[in-house]
């Protein structure tokens, strides 16, 4: 290493070259770093001096990273996090600690997961700030990022869903908080119970209903669907609406069957007059997994956190009531 050429680089820039991947627009980027547009535009211009390439192209729909930006943006964000963990004590103390962390969750999981462990983190780091937000098809990229902390998802155990654990992207590490399994909801009165109490609920009957559905990242077909196309069947999929709350909604006023993990059944029961049913099919579990990026393993604050809530998520467990925490 040339210490000599290194302590020449502004490694602010570094920080300002960051922002501009993750914009792609210099008024945003000028914006976000509390910049004017002609003093972010002065930093691209020494960026391209010192790196030795223009690094962005102007296009009508903002920046277009060169080839050597994109490459560079697989490696700065962990630089930046370890000079950022370069200045921070090396201990973390949550009784006193003012940090701020990020999560992205799925919709259940604020449900049937959050109020295990928002309360041992806020009783023991009271000045802890977190901020959280619906998981999407990009969560997985924030987190590499480093734009996200925590992420907290549904991750399939069947071997053929795009969505396995074992798929997860490069330094993306897991923790598997617990494993849950699907279930049915229709409503009270629905004229399929006078039939199930004949003993008449099997997978015929299942696909002859009509469904409505929850999309998983953005994703109509969950991998229950893909097992099924592989049995070389398919449901009729009447609705489809983003979030569980909707779906139990629409299951309670009609007579669609909504299949979802057993853990947020119980949440919709106490809203709505549903009845709940075993989804009539052998399929794999699922669990609900916190991921993190590995450049934040060791680093205090977020190992605190993550033990935090696997062991209150744990404790839920061990004690039977993780599907009903009153």
């Amino acid at each position: 290493m040339n210490l000599d050429n290194l302590a020449r680089i502004d490694l602010n820039l570094l920080v300002i070259l960051q922002v501009l991947l993750e914009e792609r627009s210099v008024t945003r980027a000028a914006s976000r770093l509390h910049l004017s547009q002609s003093a972010l535009s002065k930093s691209l211009s020494r960026l391209r001096d010192t790196l030795g390439d223009p690094l962005f192209i102007r296009t009508a729909h903002g920046l277009k990273p060169t080839a050597h930006a994109m490459q560079l943006s697989q490696q700065l964000p962990k630089m930046l996090q370890g000079l950022y963990q370069l200045t921070q004590a090396p201990a973390f103390i949550p009784a006193t600690s003012i940090r701020q962390f990020s999560f992205a969750m799925v919709e259940s999981a604020y449900e049937t997961l959050l109020p295990y462990f928002i309360g041992p983190l806020l009783n023991n780091a009271p000045n802890l700030r977190l901020d959280s937000y619906l998981w999407t098809n990009a969560s997985l990229s924030e987190l590499q990022l480093g734009q996200l902390d925590f992420g907290i998802t549904g991750r399939d155990m069947h071997p053929q869903s795009d969505m396995i654990i074992d798929r997860l992207p490069e330094g993306i590490s897991h923790q598997t908080l617990f494993t849950d399994h699907q279930v049915c909801l229709v409503r009270q009165g629905h004229p399929l119970l006078a039939s199930i109490q004949q003993g008449n609920w099997d997978l015929a009957v299942y696909l002859s209903m009509s469904h409505v559905q929850v999309r998983c990242e953005g994703n109509e077909w969950w991998a229950l669907d893909y097992h099924l196309a592989n049995l070389g069947h398919r449901r009729h999929l009447s609705s489809t609406v983003p979030d569980f709350y909707g779906a139990a909604s629409i299951c309670a006023h009609s007579d669609l069957i909504f299949t979802l993990p057993s853990s947020f059944a119980s949440h919709a029961q106490k809203l709505y007059s549903l009845v709940q049913l075993p989804l009539p099919i052998s399929f794999a579990n699922f669990a609900y997994v916190l991921l993190w990026h590995e450049r934040n393993q060791d680093e205090p604050g977020h190992k605190w956190l993550r033990e935090t809530i696997c062991q209150s998520v744990a404790e839920a467990v061990d004690k039977s009531t993780l599907a009903d925490p009153d």
